[in-house]
């Protein structure tokens, strides 16, 4: 009788204990950084990554709602701590009152306004190669109080004065690299050199080991003062082929794809039909902007009737549905209509090849000769489109533009390559004719940095600067400019107005669509929740868990 009744204990012992907790997550994901370094170029992978082992001093969350990560408290006009000044050449500015929250960077060192300092010094420095370098310009002054406090003074009054994207770096190891040689700086930084150094986090974890092209492991990082992450360790494998990401998530290599840079949409279409028992399959409609830049200065592609035609000969449309069962928006623009800024008045271009054709004729490139148009100098209308490999959605819709694009007589090359070399040859401006890529926004941004005239890259700004197309126009300028510095909501909705509709008649880009992020989730996973965003879900990766 004994025996019998031991066996049924045991059972219902293992019954009442509670389950193992899981100690390792690991992640995929489909592009491998360039560069660590926060500040040096805007690869989404990196920011991916970034966000799990430090914060940006502001971020918006999933509602969309600007929230502090690093500070303490927003500063606002409301509550005292941002104030409109005069500034000493009769302009108006704003000070802006901050106070760190109590982190430590991974070796101990105290998160400071020393660090703010550097940050800021780093920024402006011509010669440093950091993505953009404008937002840091505009700080004109920092007036430390002690470690953790400091007035910000910038040059101007806008309506987003409070949103602090400042990405801090450690002043304490950074600092002696840049100031030997700004001017390497970007090829010395301890964030590639050092990558494992546990000073250059104080997020839930630092980085312990990376395998280029691999994997990147993360451990928890015991100065972190925020709340306690879940997991002991988390491995992010780069798996560039978006077939072989779904393979070794069924075979259980890989926990879970990260939603921002892993599944395509059509790839999660089909798998929720197959897999929603174990997966909870999320489509989150994302700031998310598809499009080819054109590059302005080759002589091909600088009459705007040329890019005109081309828009209209893609059918953007039959590509969202036959592709993406039409839950990607086709985009008019680089402003989503989720957007509150979003303008209808703007020219939309449906798919209309004959009046493309008419447009190519009008632009000098009249002549067929075997099928491919040319110009009265000869000249054929054969232009290069580069995008990145490994996307299996991307390189299908590079092939239908290809074909659409043959069909009113222009000629184009797909060349795909590794999202590093791609992303390099876009920031150098050394791609010869378009590439299609994709920009991550922020709510009601003004997209200064990707249209304004001073934020065309050039070895003069040390490739500073995000307008790879290299357009200029002043009319654009004095709208981007006025955005920034309007307060009332509806004399900035009307500017954000002419600012989508300069940008849809000269064409520095092409839109094709806005993405819809599939968050493919097992079920076990829980607090994974979607922006929409620039700030990924990996910035509250410290509430992330699994539940069996």
């Amino acid at each position: 009788m004994i025996r019998r009744l031991l066996p049924l204990v045991f059972a219902l012992c293992a019954l009442a204990a509670p389950a193992r907790a899981k100690d390792e997550l690991v992640l995929a994901m489909t592009q491998t950084p360039g560069t660590w370094n926060p500040l040096i170029s805007s690869m989404l992978a990196k920011s991916l990554i970034a966000n799990m082992t430090a914060r940006p001093v502001t971020a918006y969350d999933a509602d969309w709602k600007l929230v502090c990560l690093v500070c303490v408290e927003l500063p606002t006009i409301e509550n005292g701590k941002a104030r409109v000044i005069d500034l000493s050449d009769g302009k108006k500015g704003m000070e802006l009152d901050v106070k760190l929250r109590d982190m430590r960077w991974g070796d101990g060192v105290p998160v400071s306004a020393r660090d703010v300092a550097f940050t800021l010094d780093v920024g402006k420095h011509p010669l440093s190669g950091v993505a953009s370098s404008e937002g840091y310009k505009r700080i004109i002054k920092l007036d430390v109080k002690d470690d953790r406090r400091f007035t910000m003074t910038i040059d101007r009054i806008t309506f987003d004065y409070n949103s602090i994207g400042l990405q801090l770096l450690p002043a304490h190891i950074e600092k002696p690299i840049f100031d030997a040689n700004p001017a390497e700086y970007r090829n010395r930084t301890a964030y590639d050199t050092q990558s494992t150094n546990p000073g250059l986090a104080f997020g839930p974890y630092r980085i312990v080991e990376i395998v280029p092209g691999s994997r990147i492991a993360l451990e928890q990082n015991p100065t972190w003062t925020g709340q306690k992450p879940h997991f002991k360790r988390i491995v992010v494998k780069i798996i560039e082929s978006t077939a072989a990401l779904e393979a070794n998530l069924l075979s259980g290599n890989v926990d879970y794809v990260l939603g921002e840079l892993g599944l395509s949409l059509d790839q999660a279409i089909a798998f929720e039909k197959r897999h929603k028992e174990r997966y909870n399959v999320i489509y989150k409609p994302a700031l998310i902007y598809e499009h080819i830049d054109v590059k302005l200065d080759n002589k091909l592609l600088g009459d705007r009737r040329v890019r005109q035609a081309m828009l209209l000969a893609i059918d953007r449309k039959a590509i969202s549905e036959k592709l993406f069962e039409g839950k990607q928006p086709i985009a008019h623009g680089g402003i989503s209509n989720l957007d509150p800024m979003f303008s209808p008045a703007a020219r939309q271009y449906g798919y209309d090849p004959a009046a493309a054709r008419k447009l190519l004729d009008e632009a000098g490139f009249a002549t067929l000769k075997n099928s491919v148009r040319q110009n009265a100098a000869g000249e054929r209308l054969s232009i290069e489109l580069g995008t990145t490999a490994g996307n299996r959605v991307r390189e299908l819709v590079a092939q239908v533009i290809q074909s659409q694009l043959r069909q009113v007589g222009i000629e184009v090359r797909i060349k795909a390559e590794p999202p590093r070399i791609f992303f390099e040859a876009m920031g150098r401006r050394t791609f010869s004719a378009l590439g299609m890529y994709a920009w991550v926004q922020r709510p009601e941004g003004v997209p200064r940095s990707s249209l304004h005239s001073k934020e065309i890259p050039s070895a003069e700004n040390a490739w500073s600067g995000q307008n790879y197309p290299g357009y200029a126009n002043p009319e654009m300028d004095k709208a981007l400019d006025a955005a920034e510095r309007e307060l009332d909501v509806d004399k900035r909705r009307t500017l954000f107005a002419e600012i989508q509709r300069l940008a849809a008649d000269d064409l520095p880009a092409l839109p094709l669509f806005f993405r819809v992020d599939p968050f493919v989730i097992p079920k076990p996973l829980k607090g994974v929740v979607p922006t929409g965003t620039l700030n990924s879900s990996t910035l509250w990766i410290e509430q992330w868990r699994w539940e069996e």
